[in-house]
């Protein structure tokens, strides 16, 4: 049986904004101001991926991130990463409200698949149980796969966040329906097993509002490369607010 959540709520990744800031050395643009633009404007939550090479935000970014967060209780803080890389020194330090666990490799461009049991299983399990003993909160980044959900939620997890790649890379209105349709079983798997939902990877202001619509129980979409894209032209404000319209058009879509 589908389960219906309240509003879909909108994490700014903000890595690609350090990425910008890397390039010289004048401290600009700053993280920590993209961040509070970004909230102001109504987003629930920022996310960052910590990568080891520092490529995009660095560990000061995530150390200043929590202090900024601190001022915004009713936002959330989302760290992801690999947890057998540096990821679990930044939760151990910062307790952010939430734990994402990626699969990637230090040198990875960017994530391209999720966790795959049983052969994940007994690494994760150890380090999830640390995460949930702090009182932070783990999602497991993962493929659309139905069968995989009961074992995510066996391990300990509390959500999955479904890698939605596939879905944006969709090159017609067909490939998007059959996307559309893994998806919503997926995260209904997830659901049926006790599973929160959260989504990310190339989500846009277009695409966003289908998936949103037809993927039950979804309680959070982490948007970094196109929020930042958009926010170039439009500004953070006005993008956050896009973005949030694209959600809300979602919702109001949604098959009850």
């Amino acid at each position: 049986m589908t389960t219906h959540s309240p509003r879909t709520a909108l994490s700014v990744n903000v890595n690609k904004v350090a990425l910008v800031r890397n390039t010289r050395h004048l401290g600009i643009p700053s993280v920590t101001r993209a961040a509070t633009l970004c909230l102001e404007a109504g987003a629930q939550g920022i996310t960052i991926h910590p990568r080891p090479d520092e490529r995009h935000v660095r560990a000061s970014d995530v150390y200043e991130l929590a202090d900024l967060l601190k001022a915004w209780p009713q936002a959330e803080y989302n760290i992801e990463g690999n947890p057998t890389q540096n990821l679990m020194e930044f939760i151990r330090t910062t307790r952010p409200h939430q734990a994402t666990f990626v699969p990637d490799s230090e040198d990875q461009f960017t994530s391209d698949h999720g966790w795959m049991f049983p052969q994940d299983a007994e690494r994760l399990k150890p380090l999830i149980a640390e995460c949930r003993a702090l009182g932070v909160r783990v999602s497991l980044f993962m493929d659309p796969l139905p069968e995989q959900m009961a074992a995510a939620k066996a391990v300990g997890a509390d959500r999955v966040e479904l890698y939605t790649e596939p879905y944006a890379a969709a090159a017609s209105a067909q490939e998007r329906e059959k996307q559309l349709q893994i998806y919503a079983q997926a995260a209904q798997a997830a659901l049926d097993v006790g599973l929160g939902i959260n989504a990310g990877h190339d989500l846009n202001r277009e695409n966003l509002v289908d998936f949103v619509a037809r993927v039950p129980g979804l309680q959070e979409v982490s948007i970094g490369h196109a929020l930042i894209a958009d926010a170039l032209e439009l500004g953070y404000a006005e993008t956050v607010r896009a973005f949030q319209r694209s959600i809300d058009a979602g919702m109001a879509a949604k098959v009850v």
